[in-house]
């Protein structure tokens, strides 16, 4: 997409009578973020809550005059640019302006629209050199070697906390695949489409490769287009004018601009209605946004990486989902599998997130007993990494043992699946063939006593033995049962 050019200025407007307050504002509105108040009581209130460059205020209103007022921002907020506007050409006016307020410029009324738009537009050139000025003596003080060396190290940090290296995996996972194609086209300015199911980590893959691009420096901006409705989505990202529908008391930024310069993240973008992919399709295509409400377009520079879990191929063919908006975010796609598929992470990520968990309920714990490893191998995990997360925050919350044990997890996860979920997680990577098939074996019986509590009878009925074999089999494993 290409260089957006910078948000529109603050502009605050101060009068005491409502038609020229509404007159100028109108007038102002379309190049100008423009804010607007019936007295300076009203106009500090939004010189606080605002980066406002210029204020345009009226001369005669009750309680300050325009001169009074302009001399208390002169106080507090030295580089706002002052404007004086009056009906009256009172030279004792324009004097006690200049020389006690430091106006900027003087304007009478009645005005022409093309003289007010040119003042203002020469006081916000005049604001924006004085903040120039102010930025490279800083720059100069520090020297550029300074600032360029801060820079790199916050560069660094970022990087570090979201590297791909970050993205916990066992040695060997199907994720190696995924991570090093998403890490070899993190570098080139192509938008991205990450598949997979509820919880299985597309956001970190996503802020994964914006820590990996050259777009580091700027945002990461993350929207759930699932969790919000079509009405409030287009406001949501690309922005509104004040005025545009009821409830609209101020302009709204989008994240669309928010996100210029970085990358935004579309999440559940299958969810969005066909009457809104045509709206995003639109920004996508021609690399700009028309806030709603607004007659002119915002050019934006922004990397786009879309989620979903939902199957495109089949929403194109119900017709659910636009094909050219799927080619347009799909430049290249990346799948992420369920944590069923690669049983052997379990584990791994089961021990990264006991120790984020302790960390965050402040309740230490040494890591997992073997019991609780082979329940959680064991389990098919249909809410991934997010339901692995819930279940050992809520075990933690109710044992009291350093290790955490099996017997703590929820009685979902001791009556789960037993199978290949299980012999692939338990499965060696070395060793002779009966050693690896013991292993299998092992973690097979162990994760069906756990989870029928020891009962040899129904245990031996559900792996095919005797009571006698499945004894055997128990005591050449080493397996008891917990005191």
């Amino acid at each position: 997409m290409a260089n957006a050019s910078r948000e529109p200025p603050w502009v605050l407007v101060v009068d005491d009578e409502q038609r020229s307050l509404e007159a100028m504002r109108r007038t102002l509105d379309e190049e100008f973020r423009v804010l607007t108040a019936p007295d300076a009581e009203a106009a500090r209130g939004m010189l606080e809550r605002h980066a406002i460059q210029v204020v345009l205020c009226d001369q005669r209103m009750p309680g300050l005059s325009g001169v009074e007022f302009f001399k208390q921002i002169r106080e507090t907020w030295p580089d706002v640019v002052r404007i004086l506007v009056s009906g009256y050409t009172d030279s004792q006016d324009i004097i006690a302006g200049v020389n006690e307020a430091g106006i900027f410029q003087y304007v009478l009324k009645p005005w022409t629209p093309e003289h007010l738009l040119a003042t203002v537009r020469s006081a916000v050139e005049a604001s924006s050199l004085q903040h120039g000025l102010q930025r490279l003596e800083l720059d100069l003080r520090a020297g550029p070697r300074a600032l360029q060396q801060r820079r790199e190290l916050k560069l660094r940090e970022v990087r570090r906390a979201y590297d791909f290296e970050r993205i916990v995996r066992a040695p060997g996972s199907p994720l190696d695949a995924v991570c090093a194609l998403a890490e070899r086209v993190a570098r080139y300015d192509l938008s991205a489409l990450i598949l997979g199911e509820s919880g299985t980590g597309k956001e970190l893959l996503a802020r994964a490769i914006h820590c990996a691009s050259p777009r580091v420096a700027g945002p990461f901006v993350v929207v759930n287009c699932g969790a919000v409705p079509d009405t409030l989505l287009e406001t949501e990202l690309f922005g509104h004018k004040r005025g545009s529908f009821t409830g609209a008391v101020e302009d709204r930024i989008g994240l669309f601009q928010q996100a210029d310069g970085g990358t935004i993240f579309l999440d559940e973008v299958g969810d969005t209605s066909t009457a809104f992919q045509v709206k995003l399709l639109r920004v996508l295509q021609e690399g700009e946004v028309r806030p709603v409400g607004s007659s002119r377009t915002l050019p934006v520079d922004v990397r786009v990486i879309a989620a979903t879990h939902r199957d495109l191929d089949a929403a194109m063919r119900q017709g659910s989902f636009r094909e050219d908006l799927f080619y347009r975010i799909a430049g290249v796609c990346l799948e992420l599998p369920p944590l069923r598929e690669r049983p052997g992470d379990i584990v791994a990520i089961a021990e990264q997130l006991l120790a984020d968990v302790s960390a965050e309920l402040g309740r230490p714990v040494s890591g997992l007993d073997a019991d609780c490893r082979a329940v959680l191998m064991g389990y098919p995990w249909p809410g991934n990494i997010r339901e692995l997360r819930n279940e050992l925050a809520r075990a933690l919350a109710l044992s009291d043992e350093m290790q955490l044990p099996a017997r703590a997890l929820s009685r979902r996860l001791l009556q789960g699946q037993t199978g290949a979920v299980a012999s692939s997680a338990a499965l060696p990577a070395s060793g002779r063939l009966q050693q690896r098939l013991d292993a299998v074996e092992a973690m097979i019986l162990r994760e069906t006593m756990l989870r029928l509590q020891w009962n040899k009878t129904q245990a031996a009925a559900e792996l095919g033995l005797s009571r006698m074999g499945l004894r055997a089999k128990l005591q050449r494993f080493g397996l008891e049962s917990p005191t």
